[in-house]
């Protein structure tokens, strides 16, 4: 077996040479002075045993004091001591045992760390955005959210490797900047977003769960009802507004039929059936996408002649 001492002082030579530390493991030593890690092993396919050489990285001495992140990194760089490269030894034999070469498995770690990367969460939502059955207004206006609040913070990582304290990032950050309302949007919508990465397979888990409470809830305040008085003021303060005879037409279907402003306003005259006093409000113009068949009062009818 080597020791880091014979790795360290190992000097270049005309030509490449070996120093082997056993179990398939040695130092590469080149005429330019880079000392690479190689594993030597064998595959059966049927009966014969091909030998392959699995190139591990460099090597290096780590250097003193270096902290944990530093020697992720240099790792990440394939750059590797003796004892670590005894490791990496030991999981490339693992998958030998198993059949699988190390060469392509690290051909195929590279490729879904690439995939990967490539699926943002910006993406990943515009996808989800594309998929909701919303008028074209709603998915601007939800786009917009996501662009002012969401997307600065996590819109370009890869949507796997989100996890709850960017999470809980986003939602604080909009509820100081933003409001308790759009901070409740917000999180609906991001939870949306990874419920389609969970179901396709480009997360493994909705990072918007553990930090769902961490802000007060979002209370709706509804606005009181009308006396019977405050009604007849109301109709009243209606009949005398003096306004554009179409606004006043507006107002009085809304309010014998309970229907949304939209409905109203952008109302044609072929859906209504004054025969049969039956107002058919199309599904393309429907919250639900769904045609709704209304009754009309006579209020209504006589109000349409």
């Amino acid at each position: 077996m080597l020791t880091d001492t014979q790795c360290r002082t190992a000097k270049p030579k005309d030509k490449p040479y070996k120093l082997s530390d056993g179990k398939g493991l040695y130092l590469e030593i080149k005429p330019n002075g880079v000392k690479a890690w190689r594993y030597r092993f064998e595959l059966r396919e049927g009966d014969v045993a091909k030998e392959s050489i699995f190139a591990i990285g460099d090597y290096a001495i780590a250097p003193s004091g270096e902290t944990q992140e530093e020697g992720q990194a240099r790792r990440g760089g394939r750059r590797f001591t003796l004892a670590e490269a005894r490791e990496e030894r030991t999981k490339a034999r693992s998958l030998v045992k198993q059949g699988i070469n190390p060469v392509h498995n690290r051909q195929l770690e590279r490729i879904k760390r690439e995939q990967e990367n490539a699926t943002t969460f910006e993406a990943v939502a515009k996808e989800w955005l594309a998929l909701k059955d919303w008028e074209e207004v709603t998915k601007a206006r939800r786009l917009n959210m996501l662009t002012r609040v969401v997307f600065p913070k996590i819109g370009s990582l890869p949507v796997k490797s989100i996890a709850p304290s960017h999470i809980l990032d986003v939602l604080n950050t909009s509820a100081k900047k933003n409001g308790l309302t759009v901070a409740a949007e917000a999180k609906r919508t991001m939870s949306g977003v990874f419920e389609l990465a969970v179901s396709t397979l480009r997360a493994d888990s909705d990072p918007v769960y553990p930090v769902r409470k961490a802000l007060p809830a979002n209370k709706t305040q509804h606005k009181r009802p009308l006396d019977s008085a405050e009604i007849g003021q109301l109709l009243r303060d209606v009949e005398g507004h003096g306004g554009r005879h179409e606004t006043i037409a507006a107002f009085r279907l809304m309010w014998l039929t309970l229907c949304r402003p939209t409905e109203a306003v952008e109302a044609q005259w072929t859906e209504f059936d004054l025969d049969e006093a039956i107002w058919r409000i199309p599904a393309q113009r429907m919250k639900k996408r769904k045609e709704h068949a209304m009754p009309l009062p006579t209020q209504a009818v006589v109000l349409s002649h």
